[in-house]
């Protein structure tokens, strides 16, 4: 272009285009100033890139769980008292025929423990009292005297309001049984 054209173009453009390119033309020549006020953060930027790299420790290593099992399960409760064994000639005298009942069909309250049933409250009809026994799968049942519990044949010998008598036959550890009487209190005042 030669210096008449580049004037008309000059006077073809309007008053606010003419302060638009004088404005972008100031920008470029401030951008392009070298300014030194950065240094300081190029300076940090510089010391922190040559400082050593630290190193991050490795996790530490975790043992894999291991299931614990049981194995006393077959042995005697710490809760329940212990059988006492008294010495051969004295058993023999009281436990003469004393033995688990024959050919006796299992009632439903001889598949639990003892110690995993409770007593939840008493029933009178007629001249009958009857428990009410809970089992450890949350079942109520109605039971009287005479009637099993506990898988050590237990039988009941007596029911009151608060407790229920019973007695058990279990093994003497020497080949006979013997007689042991056991408790069963109504929940709550254990």
């Amino acid at each position: 272009m030669n210096g008449a054209n580049g004037s008309k173009v000059m006077q073809s453009m309007s008053g606010t285009m003419k302060l638009y390119v004088l404005m972008l033309a100031t920008l470029l020549l401030a951008g392009c100033g070298g300014g030194d006020q950065f240094s300081d953060l190029r300076t940090f930027m510089k010391d922190v890139e040559e400082k050593p790299r630290g190193t991050i420790a490795p996790l530490p290593e975790f043992e894999s769980y291991t299931a614990f099992t049981y194995g006393a399960a077959n042995q005697r409760s710490p809760f329940e008292p212990p059988i006492v064994v008294p010495p051969r000639s004295q058993e023999q005298k009281r436990n003469i025929g004393v033995k688990p009942p024959q050919n006796h069909v299992k009632e439903y309250l001889e598949r639990f423990q003892l110690a995993s049933l409770a007593m939840v409250g008493t029933l009178q009809k007629d001249n009958s009292t009857f428990a009410l026994i809970e089992d450890s799968q949350g079942g109520v049942h109605r039971v009287q005297v005479g009637d099993y519990m506990g898988d050590k044949w237990g039988q009941i010998e007596s029911i009151e309001d608060a407790r229920i008598d019973i007695t058990e036959i279990v093994s003497d550890g020497a080949g006979g049984w013997l007689r042991r009487p056991r408790t069963v209190e109504l929940r709550g005042l254990q």
